[in-house]
């Protein structure tokens, strides 16, 4: 009779993690500074996931910069893609650099370039977020159009549309009724529009002021979000570009307020908002990208 050979316990490897949202919209944050850490698609997917794993808008990794910042920021979307920028999430991770090194200012490396942030004060962080591109090649545009002002069809409705780069692409939509646009169906048609190679963000904005916006936002990869802050940002500077705002406005998002400045003496967008720290924890990455 052969004796059974017993197997050894599994010996779960748990790596922190903290919960994070700006105005609502939220982020799990890793901190791969000081260890061996690898996020890929699949498992970014496996954290963002709301009913199996943590739950987020995107998942944020902070590393060390190779180029002289204080950290760099690596950004993937629910779907598990990774991406150029995220206005909100870089208030986060400026926040946590603040407490850290005992500062009221940090740069932060990101796909999109490097972002300056500085503490605004009660929990607020404002961030230069540098110059819009206007370009339709750059932004990137599958054919040439008037970036400012163009007509857009969706499933013969045509819309007012305008597209800006904050470092990654926007499709700005004005609306008479942002609150009540149909941001679900016309989002997602918008977002895979031959337009935009690489997909797009799409804003739903309604003049309130020459110094207010109402705003809602489908976000690439992600969907329905409470706020966007390089979709604001966008949306600022789509707005004063035609002449219906000022170069600075409040925007009301779902999650709450942003305050943009598109400078005029260096053309740089500053974002001011809220960073919140909701939770902290520890998860098995290896075990939770094991679930079916």
């Amino acid at each position: 009779m052969l004796a059974s050979r017993a197997r050894a316990p599994y010996k779960a490897r748990m790596t922190e993690f903290r919960k994070m949202h700006g105005l609502g919209n939220d982020f799990v944050v890793f901190d791969a500074r000081n260890g061996d850490f690898a996020l890929d698609e699949a498992s970014a997917r496996a954290v963002a996931d709301r009913r199996t794993g943590i739950g987020c808008d995107q998942v944020i990794v902070i590393e060390r910069s190779t180029n002289g910042a204080d950290a760099a920021m690596r950004i993937f979307n629910a779907d598990g893609n990774e991406v150029e920028a995220c206005g909100n999430a870089a208030r986060c991770v400026a926040r946590l650099l603040f407490e850290e090194k005992g500062t009221t200012g940090v740069q932060i490396d990101t796909g999109a370039g490097r972002l300056i942030c500085s503490d605004a004060g009660k929990d607020s962080v404002t961030v230069d977020m540098g110059q819009p591109r206007l370009d339709w090649q750059e932004i990137p545009l599958s054919s040439p159009v008037e970036t400012k002002n163009f007509p857009l069809d969706i499933g013969g409705r045509c819309y007012a549309a305008a597209a800006v780069s904050v470092g990654n692409p926007h499709c700005v939509l004005f609306v008479d009724d942002a609150q009540n646009a149909a941001v679900e169906e016309i989002g997602a048609k918008v977002e895979n529009n031959p337009l935009f190679p690489h997909r797009t963000n799409v804003e739903f904005a309604s003049v309130i002021s020459p110094s207010r916006l109402r705003m809602r936002v489908w976000e690439r990869g992600v969907g329905i979000t409470r706020a966007c802050g390089t979709g604001a940002c966008a949306v600022g500077v789509a707005a004063h570009r035609r002449g219906l705002t000022d170069r600075k406005v409040e925007i009301e998002l779902d999650g709450g307020i942003l305050a943009i400045e598109w400078r005029e003496e260096d053309d740089h967008i500053l974002m001011t908002g809220d960073a919140a720290l909701a939770f902290t924890g520890k998860i098995d990455l290896a075990a939770l990208e094991q679930r079916p």
